[in-house]
């Protein structure tokens, strides 16, 4: 179930993509030809007005067809007599509508999730030597030491900068009054699979959580997705410098494999769904950002011929036949199917 829902993500992803060029075309007056999910040959099609709608059998990519796209027509209507700022819309609707999709599914997933706070929930079994001297469950901590405590990662930074040290002041809320707590001992010790059911080291205690308010799902969702931008912008530098090689690539077979891992390691269906789409925005955010890369046959290269074709046709006076561009371009397509192809059977050999 895990990759049928992995395959219909990904195949939603790719729809979206070509929706968002077909949406903006049509709304501004271009004619589409064909509207397709997937290459290959067709195995469902359907003629609708004047656009054909097709179900294609290669579940690789999928395209929107708009007249003159490629070549120069006499059509009023074709991709090539629409403005420059028109078209330079459609190419980036796209990838647009990923990474909007991506944030989308990023707010569904942080909507449900919780966070951990300051406050202790629970004493871990057999924490007596890690907690001493009257810390409760239910206690707010504020400071420790003196230092303050605003989120459970400064409990980490503060046991780091104290490390050795095995007493503390620690000042907590309790029944809505501050109360300092003195020589409160804290060693960190080895759990096996204590009441939380977890093995580790642990100073004993666990922490309360709670869901995020409306205004912290939109901010966490956007910096979710800036960390993902941030993220593939490093791995591409990561590929330029050799410090990644292309067996750490994963096409659409690797990526459904991922997406199957990362759901059977859920312990529950609620979890694996949460993280099949936290995954899906990852991917989402992904598939926006490398379409905006200016290289032949994706939208970014598309991108960066219409503003340097549009600049030579204001000083020329004189426009470019656009068969030129769609060599480029088909040229780059044909690279591009190449290294899917590449990446894909290194995907599927890495299944056997």
């Amino acid at each position: 179930m895990s990759i049928i829902f992995a395959i219909l993500i990904f195949s939603f992803l790719i729809f979206i993509h070509e929706f968002g060029h077909f949406f903006t075309a049509k709304l501004f007056g271009v004619k589409v030809n064909e509207f397709a999910m997937f290459m290959g040959p067709a195995i469902w099609k359907k003629q609708k007005g004047e656009t054909q709608y097709s179900i294609r059998c290669i579940p690789i990519g999928g395209y929107c067809a708009m007249e003159g796209e490629n070549e120069d027509t006499d059509s009023p209507r074709s991709f090539q007599k629409a403005s420059w700022w028109k078209r330079l819309i459609i190419l980036v609707a796209g990838s647009f509508m990923n990474i909007l999709v991506g944030f989308l599914l990023v707010v569904i997933v942080n909507f449900f999730a919780t966070v951990p706070t300051t406050q202790i929930e629970s004493l871990r079994s057999n924490s007596s030597l890690a907690w001493e001297n009257n810390i409760q469950p239910g206690d707010v901590i504020v400071e420790i030491n003196g230092m303050k405590l605003e989120r459970v990662s400064d409990f980490d930074l503060i046991m780091q900068k104290h490390e050795g040290e095995t007493e503390f002041d620690v000042l907590v809320v309790r029944d809505g009054k501050q109360v300092l707590v003195e020589d409160v001992t804290m060693i960190q010790q080895q759990y096996e699979k204590d009441d939380e059911g977890e093995a580790g080291l642990f100073y004993g205690l666990t922490w309360a959580t709670r869901n995020l308010s409306f205004a912290e799902v939109i901010t966490t969702s956007w910096n979710d997705c800036v960390y993902f931008a941030k993220s593939i912008w490093m791995s591409l530098g990561m590929l330029i410098t050799g410090q990644a090689q292309i067996q750490d690539l994963s096409g659409p077979v690797g990526i459904v494999g991922i997406m199957n891992s990362v759901a059977a390691a859920a312990p529950s269906w609620t979890d694996a769904l949460l993280n099949l789409l936290f995954f899906g925005a990852f991917i989402a955010v992904n598939l926006g950002v490398m379409n905006l890369l200016p290289i032949p046959a994706l939208d970014g290269g598309r991108v960066f011929a219409l503003l340097i074709t549009t600049a030579i046709v204001k000083i020329r006076k004189k426009p470019i036949n656009p068969k030129f561009e769609s060599y480029i371009h088909g040229a780059g397509m044909v690279l591009l199917l190449a290294f899917m192809a590449v990446i894909m059977l290194k995907d599927i050999l890495m299944l056997f």
